[in-house]
């Protein structure tokens, strides 16, 4: 019978969302357990409390996957003092691995707020805030006759993915020069002989935690004893890593009409909001969990609602009349967090084993 660790239940959910992506303050990662675990099944969350892991032992699963980290400060003592310490007691004494995939998932694409959009119906949706400084370059050079198999190498590893375009690269030929020692092993050449080769500089983009793969495949094809390369940081703006996400509505709405269906989508009994515009209701910018940082953002993005949660009194007022502040809760803006994962694992794991949703409520705000 095949078997399924932890370990490789983590390698699918860092494709998904790498933890490289996470924010400095953050802490996404195995918060509990070893990747050798065997896996009989898997509980998903948004946090991960005494009572789901209560649920966990009660449904045979020992692995929680929550988009909130139970641990995000230092801890000094695990003594059951709180609510993080004894989570962590009854976790570690029932072998139950627990796994944060929080702000990396916020951060992608296909993550948290793709989720939310889709909830609402947003079309042509892009990434509010890119992400600066997460994409490389790699410059090689490959003698002529093996470019298009060195650029065939790197693009299956992720390099020259532009939107929706792949195999992007640059090529500039020019001549190469080099002199073996009688220690080397050359592809083409003599020792002790200065050869002149035809070379092609290849180039090609890529999202930084991809370098080492694109490295090994890269040298894994290229014929040089010494592979003579670059790789350079770049200032460039992700369009596909960053926070929040903005899109349109099918089709104008009422500011009431909109935040009834904001309501009734994410099963909130309240919505705190800034004075509604005397407009139609066309683009949305959204934002998991605590978003206020992104509002000049929405605003320059021309969205008319910015849907998030955990607003201030005073930060309301930034809304200055020229956009909709409409703050769902943060637990209401992230649940669906649970179902996305669900559906991501259900389609990726090669094994059949159970993969269900907590039916806790985590939700620590309470509405009368």
């Amino acid at each position: 019978m095949q078997t399924l660790t932890v370990g490789q239940v983590v390698s699918l959910l860092n494709q998904l969302a790498p933890p490289a992506w996470q924010e400095q303050y953050d802490n996404a990662g195995l918060i509990t357990g070893e990747d050798k675990q065997t896996v009989q099944g898997i509980l998903i969350s948004l946090d991960a409390t005494e009572k789901v892991v209560q649920e966990a032992l009660s449904q045979h699963c020992n692995l929680i996957i929550a988009h909130h980290p139970i641990v995000f400060a230092g801890l000094k003592k695990i003594n059951g003092r709180n609510y993080v310490e004894r989570t962590l007691i009854k976790a570690i004494k029932h072998d139950i691995a627990i796994y944060a995939i929080h702000t990396n998932l916020d951060n992608v694409l296909q993550g948290v707020n793709h989720h939310i959009a889709n909830q609402i119906g947003l079309t042509n949706q892009k990434i509010l805030l890119p992400k600066p400084h997460s994409l490389q370059k790699l410059s090689v050079f490959v003698p002529v006759s093996h470019t298009d198999i060195v650029r065939q190498a790197i693009s299956e590893a992720g390099a020259g993915q532009i939107g929706n375009y792949s195999h992007c690269t640059f090529t500039l030929r020019g001549e190469g020069t080099f002199k073996p020692n009688d220690r080397a092993n050359p592809f083409v050449g003599k020792a002790h002989q200065l050869e002149r080769v035809e070379e092609d500089r290849l180039e090609a983009i890529f999202p930084a935690p991809l370098q080492n793969k694109i490295v090994a495949a890269m040298r894994a094809v290229h014929p040089y004893e010494e592979v003579a390369f670059d790789i350079y940081p770049l200032a460039n703006e992700n369009p596909e890593v960053g926070a929040g996400m903005v899109g349109d509505l099918p089709k104008p709405m009422e500011g009431k009409q909109f935040l009834q269906l904001l309501k009734e989508t994410f099963q909130t009994p309240c919505i705190r909001h800034t004075q509604l515009l005397d407009k139609p209701v066309q683009r949305v910018a959204v934002c998991g969990g605590s978003g206020s940082f992104l509002l000049s953002h929405a605003i320059a993005a021309g969205a008319d609602f910015f849907v998030t949660a955990d607003f201030k009194y005073h930060q309301f007022f930034d809304a200055d009349g020229k956009i909709v502040i409409a703050d769902i809760g943060h637990y209401e803006s992230e649940i669906g967090t649970t179902q996305l994962l669900q559906e991501f694992l259900q389609q990726q794991l090669p094994v059949n084993i159970p993969i269900k949703i907590t039916t806790v409520n985590t939700n620590p705000v309470c509405y009368f």
